[in-house]
């Protein structure tokens, strides 16, 4: 067992006898990215990351993954401030979150890179192997340094004084590299598993949107007969449905929030629920009307709400009664053809969301979804037991998929709070690695 002693830092604590402790300002030199948008990318040209990239799911902060490089004018050259060096950091200098303070990326190759909009870049000063630090970088125990200085309400900007004030823990040259060479061995391995897992996840969520789409427009038997459905968003359709207008389907409800009505929100993952009940799963904080409600809307059981992001997501489904923000637009199912836990799943399936997106060329730019663009893409009728039988279908199906998806989930976040833990014990020499 090594001696250890005390850091003098709240954040670590005991160090090994031999490890030293500084600030960032005297190990590196700080720099201001390039003032690039995405208006000044290019399809090649000059390699550059800015703070998109550095948020990157993707970005491990220890190497600079090829997906993360983006092309400006090399008439950016010029600016050699900006330019990454071997050994360097880029860190991004703002995040719409309290844990991304602190992400960054560590540059270990010789290839010309450029650090871009929103990034502070810290030039090495010895022009030495700073993988350890990439390491140190990436634990929540360094980065609470940053985070608890940062400012900000919706978005936290993390300057270079931040940066430069925050300490290190140093430890010999020789130990920099075993615990390096040692992480990049470990965490190579659990990274390999995550990649694995991964896949399987995309692979079943993507089984999991098939499943549902071609249950909602083919229907379940194989055998039935397909005729033209009459519109190009979904060519055929079993001979026994019929094209219909989306008007006479589903109607726009208009009323006002009624007394006593407990408010609503919407999101892709839950439907529509209780703003309780969400804050509850997400741990997010919503406004809530606390007078002047009548900006809200009423919503009944059965109700489908075309929400801000239903361009992208689809429409939600709601089996609750309460009240919900004007700015989304309430469905009203006609019984007689529609029954509304089928429509949960087909107003969810990939032709739908991609015959929604093609009534508007201001998707991308948020616009908001309103009846008028519900009305303009046909639906069907569809005899009542058969959605009934379909609903109940899917219903289980995804259920099932679900709950393997949720195992699968759960492997990730182990992994990922076992390689945080590696890095931590090992970077900060609470473990020490061991001899060959």
């Amino acid at each position: 067992m090594r001696e250890m002693k005390d850091s003098g830092l709240k954040w670590i604590g005991q160090i090994p006898n031999g490890w030293e402790v500084n600030r960032i300002k005297y190990l590196f030199k700080t720099a201001k990215g390039l003032s690039v948008t995405k208006d000044n990318l290019i399809e090649e040209g000059l390699p550059v990351i800015s703070y998109g990239q550095i948020h990157s799911k993707i970005n491990t902060g220890v190497i600079v993954a090829d997906e993360l490089r983006r092309f400006v004018s090399y008439d950016y050259r010029k600016y050699v401030s900006s330019k990454l060096e071997k050994f360097d950091f880029a860190f991004a200098d703002t995040s719409e979150d309290y844990e991304g303070c602190g992400n960054c990326v560590y540059k270990r190759t010789d290839d010309e890179l450029y650090g871009g909009y929103h990034v502070v870049i810290l030039h090495s000063i010895k022009k030495e192997d700073n993988r350890y630090f990439a390491y140190l970088f990436q634990t929540d125990a360094w980065r609470e340094q940053i985070r608890t200085k940062a400012s900000g309400v919706k978005v936290f900007s993390v300057t270079q004084k931040i940066i430069n004030e925050a300490s290190v823990i140093i430890p010999p040259v020789e130990m920099q590299a075993r615990i390096s060479n040692f992480l990049d061995a470990k965490c190579a391995e659990i990274d390999a598993l995550t990649a694995d897992i991964q896949t399987q996840i995309d692979t079943l969520e993507q089984y999991k949107r098939s499943v549902i789409t071609e249950s909602v427009t083919k229907g379940l038997n194989p055998d039935v007969e397909m005729k033209d459905s009459g519109t190009p968003w979904c060519p055929l359709i079993p001979i026994h449905w019929k094209y219909a207008n989306p008007k006479a389907l589903f109607t726009q409800r208009l009323d006002r929030a009624y007394p006593g009505d407990k408010q609503l929100t919407a999101s892709q993952e839950y439907g529509v629920i209780y703003q309780d009940e969400y804050m509850e799963l997400t741990g997010t904080k919503i406004v809530t009307v606390m007078k002047d409600f009548s900006i809200l809307k009423h919503v009944e059981p059965n109700d489908f709400v075309i929400s801000m992001r239903s361009f992208q997501g689809g429409l939600e489904y709601s089996e609750r009664r309460g009240s919900i923000s004007s700015a989304y637009v309430m469905l009203i199912p006609n019984n007689e053809y529609v029954y509304p836990p089928f429509y949960r799943w087909f107003f969810k399936s990939s032709k739908y969301i991609n015959a929604i997106q093609s009534t508007s060329n201001l998707v991308r730019d948020g616009q908001a979804m309103r009846y008028a663009n519900f009305a303009q893409v046909p639906l069907f009728i569809i005899p009542l037991d058969e959605q009934k039988q379909i609903s109940e279908y899917l219903d289980e199906k995804v259920r099932k998929i679900d709950e393997i998806l949720k195992i699968k989930k759960n492997q990730l976040e182990i992994l990922a709070e076992y390689k945080k833990s590696l890095i931590y014990e090992y970077v900060t020499g609470k473990k020490e690695v061991p001899s060959i």
